[in-house]
């Protein structure tokens, strides 16, 4: 059973994703918060396996709430997937970099958010190319937020660092398997082992660390 929790401050939408999700055999909400105090008090409380979270919100927005959520050592196994009405939420780029594992438009469809969830509970991104085209774009138009710099690029095999670039412009292991014609095994382990030594918490933050990295510039993103 895949655990749930609610981070939203209108009521209203979390009755309607609480009635969604609770229709499946297999999904399970197990608690609701209004911001994002509340947020890091129910995910330490309930330890869910995924955390619906808002960005937009009163007192402590989901952006600060999801870097509390991944900076606790408790909380190493809580996926947040982030809930945002515009594909080009400011607020996107920087809930992937806090650590995010991807996110998801209000307006999607049911069988979209059932699906969401279920993806990023398996421990896998939802980063789309579509997704990874704003990012792009966020760099191009000089509006992404300076991080810190990526450590570990060094320890990266010239193999690995050609991985991490095709995985910034939004392709997933067997494409790039077939690009680089490699098995889809080999690509996975080359993935994983980029993540390790990159220190990224998901596939998601890798994209991020990609273009921090100057791995992927505008221009080469996911057609």
């Amino acid at each position: 059973m895949t655990r749930v929790a609610l981070v939203d401050d209108q009521g209203l939408l979390r009755a309607g994703l609480r009635a969604l999700l609770d229709a499946e055999d297999d999904l399970e909400v197990v608690g609701e918060a209004g911001d994002g105090d509340e947020a890091v008090a129910l995910a330490l409380e309930q330890r869910p396996d995924v955390v619906l979270m808002d960005i937009r919100m009163p007192r402590v927005d989901g952006l600060e709430a999801t870097r509390r959520i991944v900076a606790e050592p408790e909380l190493a196994d809580v996926k947040v997937l982030v809930l945002t009405t515009f594909e080009i939420d400011e607020y996107v780029f920087e809930a992937l970099r806090a650590g995010a594992a991807g996110f998801l438009l209000k307006e999607a469809e049911p069988e979209e958010i059932v699906r969401a969830v279920r993806v990023v509970a398996e421990g896998e991104s939802l980063l789309s190319p579509s997704v990874t085209r704003r990012v792009v774009e966020t760099f191009a138009r000089g509006a992404a937020p300076s991080g810190p710099a990526v450590s570990g690029l060094d320890e990266l095999t010239d193999r690995e660092a050609e991985i991490v670039a095709l995985v910034g412009t939004g392709l997933p292991n067997g494409e790039i398997a077939e690009r680089l014609v490699i098995s889809p095994a080999t690509a996975r382990t080359h993935v994983s082992r980029a993540m390790l030594k990159l220190g990224a918490r998901d596939r998601a933050q890798l994209v991020v660390f990609a273009y921090e990295a100057g791995l992927v510039t505008p221009g080469r993103g996911a057609a």
